[in-house]
């Protein structure tokens, strides 16, 4: 995945900047998710907080093998969107703490932060399908999935 001798950026380049992107993504939500659990207060919130912690978990160790796969470590880069989701996520545990609708507030950022990582993983699942990167393809995939499903479609 080098540049051309003009310094040319390639799809190859784009492929591991995203990769880099949705690496950090996942860490930071890994880290919101134990906050928000603490906050919520019905045990249905809890335990959907848990279950997504334990899915981004197993994200990361997906993401991991494809920047094996590479030969890249494994490192990700400041990821603007995400940052801004869960800032607001934080910002209603804030202004809401201690209301009925705190929980509501918190499931609610939820899906801003499914449709970033379904945009981000199709994407890279597209552009690993035209580089060849056969190996990564499934291990984008069963993410892709999985963030579907929680969203239904």
């Amino acid at each position: 995945m080098a540049t051309t001798k003009t310094n040319t950026k390639m799809l190859g380049d784009l492929f591991l900047d995203t990769l880099k992107d949705i690496y950090f993504a996942e860490e930071q939500i890994l880290k919101a998710l134990p906050k928000m659990d603490r906050a919520a207060k019905s045990e249905l919130g809890k335990a959907g907080f848990l279950q997504h912690r334990d899915e981004t978990q197993g994200q990361i160790e997906r993401l991991e093998q494809v920047f094996e796969l590479l030969g890249k470590p494994a490192q990700g880069k400041t990821c603007e969107a995400i940052q801004g989701i869960i800032s607001e996520g934080e910002q209603i545990m804030e202004e809401f703490k201690g209301s009925p609708a705190l929980d509501a507030g918190l499931i609610s950022s939820a899906p801003a932060v499914e449709r970033s990582e379904i945009a981000s993983y199709g994407t890279l699942i597209a552009w690993a399908t035209q580089l060849g990167l056969k190996d990564a393809i499934p291990l984008l995939q069963a993410t892709s999935m999985k963030r579907k499903r929680r969203i239904g479609s």
